[in-house]
Order: C-alpha cells, then sequence, then structure tokens
C-alpha cells in the first residue's frame, strides 16, 4: 500500500536545548553585571528548563488550570486551591534552585542579577508560577521594618524546600502573596474599605474583601487595611501593612475565605482569585498610616520582575521563531535565508536584547546600595516597566505569525499561550497610566532620580547623532513636566516612552554588540514609529537574527 501520509519540512520540538548557555544576550549581560560566579548554577537550570518533560509540565499546568475546593466533603470551610502536579514540580524547581530570594539569603556582588537571570529561565518556560516566586522575592525588605517579624519568615522565605501544602504552622519554608486591590479602589489603595482592629494581644482583626489576590494557596501575604488613627480626627482612618498567614500560630487555619478563582485571558496556570477576611488575624508590619511606604519596595521588586517577566517571554517568542524559520523550507529556500525572514527574526531578535539589558541593568542597580543607584532605580524601574511590558504583545504576536497555522494552535506549540501571556505584565502592579503618572510623581518628589537617570544617559552621548537629539528632546519633556506639574499628565506617557528608549539606547550603546546599537539606533531612535520587520538591509541583520 503506498504511503499516504508522510510528515516532513516541519520543524522538530525546540528541546534538549540548554537555555541558559544558548541565550547570547542573557549571558553577556551576566557577565558585564557581574553576576558570572554564577555560571555554574545558571547552566545547569539552563539544561533543566529546556528538556522535553519540563516544557511538557508547562503545557500540562496551562490546561489542567487550579480548581477552588472551598469546603472539604463533610462541609468544613477548608479554602484550598487544587493544582495538577506538574504546577508543584515547576515552582518547586524554581524555588530549589534559587529563583525566589537567592539575592537576599547569599548576598554578594552580582546576587540580584544572578537571580534575576535565574528566574527568568524559569519564567521564560511557564511564566504563572513566577507570580508567587516573584511575591516572595519581593517580600524580603518589606519583612525587615520589623525585627520579630523579619526573624519569624525570613527563615522560611530563604528556604529552597518547597512545601505546597498549608500544614499546621509547622512548616520550614513559605511563600508569600499580597493583597491590596479593592473593587471599588483599583490602584487607589487609598479607597480600599477594608478594616483591621487591634486587639489586646498586639493583633489585628481584619474585615474586608479583596478583589484581586494571586496565588491565594500561598502561607502568608501582606495585606493593606485601614486602621483607627491615633493621630488624625477622631473616626479618621488610614492605610497600613499586615502580614496574615494562612495558618496561625496554634495549627488553625486563619479565616481566608476564598470567594472565587478569576477566569483571566492567560497566566492561567496562576491562581488569582476574590477573597474575604472576616475577623482575620494578622500581625502589623511597620507603623500605623505607613502601608503604602512599607509595601512599596514589594511593589518596586515586582515591577522588575515585570521586566524580566516581559523580556522572558521574549526570549521565548524570537527562540521558537527562529527555531521554526531555520528548520522550515518554503519556496526552494530555508525560511531564515529568504530576506523578509531575516529581517523579522533580527527585529525580533533587537527587541527581546532592549528588553534583556534593560533588565539586567536595573537589576544590577539592586546590587548596588550607592545613593546614586538607588536614586537611579526609582524612577527606571517605572519607566522600564512601562515600555518593556508594553512592548511584549505586539512582539509575541509577530513571533507567533513567524509559525504560521501552527503558531495559533495551543497543541504542543507554546506561542499562542505566551501571546495570551504578555499583556499581565503590563497590568501586574499598575498599568500603563498608573505607571506614567507614578514616573511623574517620582520625578517631583526626588529630583535626584531625574538626576541619576539623566547621568545614564549622559555616559552614551556623542557616539550616534540620533540618539544624541533624542536624548535632547527628552530632556525638553522633561522640563516641560518640571514647568507645569498641572499639565505634565497630559504628556505623561509620550514622556515615559522617550525616556525608556532614551534608557535602551543609553545601555546597548555601552554594553551590546555594536551590530545590536546600529539596529536599535535605526529602527528605534531614529524611525519610533518603525514596524517588525522593516529594517534596513544594510544592517548585519543575519548576524542579529543568529543571536536568536
Amino acid at each position: 500500500m503506498a504511503t499516504t501520509h508522510e510528515v516532513f519540512n516541519q520543524a522538530p520540538p525546540r528541546s534538549g536545548i540548554n537555555e541558559y548557555t544558548s541565550h547570547t544576550a542573557l549571558v553577556e549581560a551576566v557577565n558585564v553585571y557581574g553576576g558570572g560566579w554564577a555560571t555554574e548554577s545558571l547552566t545547569a537550570a539552563g539544561a533543566l528548563v529546556g528538556q522535553a518533560d519540563f516544557q511538557r509540565d508547562a503545557e500540562l499546568a496551562n490546561t489542567i488550570t487550579p480548581k477552588l475546593q472551598t469546603h472539604d466533603r463533610w462541609g468544613n470551610r477548608i479554602d484550598d486551591v487544587e493544582f495538577h502536579p506538574a504546577y508543584h514540580r515547576i515552582i518547586g524547581d524554581a524555588i530549589a534552585h534559587g529563583a525566589h530570594t537567592s539575592c537576599w539569603s547569599d548576598p554578594r556582588d552580582g546576587a540580584h542579577v544572578a537571580r534575576a537571570a535565574m528566574f527568568m529561565q524559569f519564567g521564560q518556560i511557564e511564566p504563572g508560577h513566577a507570580c508567587p516566586v516573584s511575591m516572595t522575592h519581593a517580600v524580603v525588605p518589606s519583612l525587615r521594618v520589623d525585627e520579630k517579624l523579619a526573624d519569624l519568615w525570613l527563615p522560611k522565605v530563604f528556604s529552597t524546600d518547597y512545601q505546597h501544602d498549608l500544614g499546621a504552622g509547622d512548616k520550614s519554608s513559605a511563600i508569600f502573596g499580597m493583597a491590596m486591590t479593592e473593587k471599588q479602589g483599583g490602584s487607589d489603595v487609598r479607597a480600599n474599605t477594608t478594616r483591621a482592629v487591634a486587639q489586646s494581644d498586639g493583633t489585628y482583626l481584619i474585615t474586608g474583601h479583596k478583589w484581586f489576590c494571586s496565588a491565594p494557596q500561598s502561607d502568608a501575604f501582606l495585606v493593606l487595611a485601614k486602621t483607627e488613627s491615633k493621630t488624625d480626627q477622631p473616626g479618621a482612618s488610614s492605610v497600613t501593612c499586615f502580614v496574615v498567614p494562612r495558618v496561625l500560630p496554634n495549627g488553625t487555619r486563619n479565616v481566608f475565605n476564598i470567594q472565587r478563582l478569576k477566569d483571566k485571558l492567560g497566566n492561567k496556570s496562576n491562581a488569582s482569585s476574590e477573597i474575604e477576611f472576616d475577623g482575620t488575624v494578622g500581625w502589623r508590619l511597620g507603623d500605623e498610616g505607613a502601608g503604602v511606604r512599607t509595601i512599596i519596595e514589594m511593589v518596586n521588586q515586582t515591577r522588575l520582575d515585570c521586566i524580566l517577566g516581559s523580556a522572558a517571554g521574549m526570549r521565548q517568542s524570537v527562540a521558537e521563531a527562529a527555531w521554526h524559520v531555520r528548520n522550515r523550507s518554503a519556496f526552494g529556500a530555508t525560511l531564515i535565508d529568504q530576506p523578509a525572514m531575516t529581517a523579522v527574526v533580527a527585529d525580533l531578535q533587537l527587541e527581546a536584547e532592549a528588553a534583556i539589558w534593560t533588565g539586567m541593568r536595573l537589576a544590577a542597580a539592586y546590587d548596588d546600595e550607592a545613593e546614586e543607584s538607588a536614586a537611579f532605580r526609582r524612577l527606571a524601574t517605572a519607566v522600564g516597566k512601562y515600555w518593556v511590558c508594553k512592548r511584549g504583545p505586539n512582539h509575541a504576536y509577530e513571533a507567533l505569525e513567524c509559525l504560521g497555522g501552527n503558531g495559533y494552535c495551543e497543541n504542543g506549540f507554546p506561542l499562542s499561550r505566551r501571546y495570551r501571556e504578555q499583556p499581565v505584565m503590563a497590568v501586574w502592579e499598575g498599568s500603563g497610566n498608573v505607571i506614567a503618572l507614578d514616573v511623574l510623581r517620582a520625578m517631583m518628589r526626588d529630583p535626584l532620580s531625574v538626576e541619576a537617570v539623566d547621568n545614564e544617559f549622559e555616559r552614551s552621548l556623542g557616539v550616534y547623532r540620533d540618539y544624541d537629539l533624542h536624548v535632547e528632546k527628552t530632556r525638553k519633556l522633561i522640563a516641560q513636566a518640571a514647568a507645569d506639574p498641572t499639565a505634565a499628565p497630559a504628556l505623561a506617557r509620550r514622556l515615559t516612552e522617550s525616556m525608556a528608549i532614551a534608557l535602551q539606547g543609553a545601555i546597548l550603546i555601552r554594553q551590546a554588540p555594536e551590530s545590536v546599537t546600529d539596529a536599535f539606533m535605526a529602527g528605534r531612535i531614529a524611525d519610533p514609529g518603525h514596524m517588525y520587520g522593516v529594517l534596513d538591509s544594510s544592517l548585519d541583520l543575519a548576524g542579529i537574527a543568529a543571536r536568536a
């Protein structure tokens, strides 16, 4: 019988590849920014996440999604979330490799850089688990506000032994989450109505609701609630931060009523929920009325991880696209060798590299406690978060299109999942307008941060004329905002975008290969309205595409 069905001219599965050693830009950035000492552990993680069974776990975790179990069979309230074992295997591996808190538990030069690279590798293959990993990382500076709470919780969050059951309060490890936003307030946490009433034993009883609480299976949360102020007018209230554990010290479950899980566009493996507190026990973290100040460093850290997560997604997107076009032919030639496709892959790689270098430069700033570096990251993190996360969805779409119909399919191909995933990075920890307005506030309140970011621009002037002109334009926008703060919100997005492109250009000029920087200047500075795949053919497009 004649063969009627033979599969050929299809790219093989992209597996068995070390996702660290094959990621040229990340390796370069790790070494440039002082994390080279972690090469062995990063390489081991790269081999792990590149395996077919790890990729299969990523697929399972996103297709067999979390389920809420509010009650046990006898009607007792349990508020548990059931995950496919694949999810626990993935987050367990990430925790074991220190993707959460290694920079805090083993501080040294380049520690935040190494941790960022580790976090990105796991998030590249399965992004949903990265939410609780990120929050556990980000909670550390906030916990250090209170010595007793830090002594209790930090050894648990530093642990690399992931234990997914809540247990009876005797666990040696812990995953943290946060609960800030409410139905009526969203990002405006001062509109929150959740209340906390002080008790004689030093704890507080919390009553209220939270509209978004991701990873509700976590061991503890930072929660914002209002207390009766001791300093303001009678009846006044103030936003305060609390540590709320799922299990109380006596081994009983705290009141933590999960109302329902969110049915999201993407981020399917990560459970996001609505929760109700009803006399829930919490421990105050920081002063009364200082809740926003206490939790803000956690927010800054998670904003950095949004940048890293978007950059990791871009890496997955361009790597999958490049793999496909290197292994498929059409019209008599391999796709990657056809000029139109070479230009598209080069452009996708350029966008990914700009994001990766930006994320790693920011991570390096968190390794440096000098005054200028601290000022730089206060503003640059928000600027980078706005732009890199905004670029993610369109980048994922263009990469998906490189695979044609395969890219649009869910079964076995990751780019449709990535396309649905990327928008969440721009929403988490402040969507576009929130971030742009935060940029303005940071500039007004902290002039040193503006000076620090401008110094970053200054160090890269004199190499590319187009870049110098862009910095000049950006400085005029900064001056315009400073001269008329009332009118500044109307140009907040334009200003933030201009600063972000200037920041990426500054970093690439000093650190990236000349071919990459040349292309960035042509495609992002000289032609800001540029669409993917229209870079000038005089650039080294084949060389840039080869880095994907």
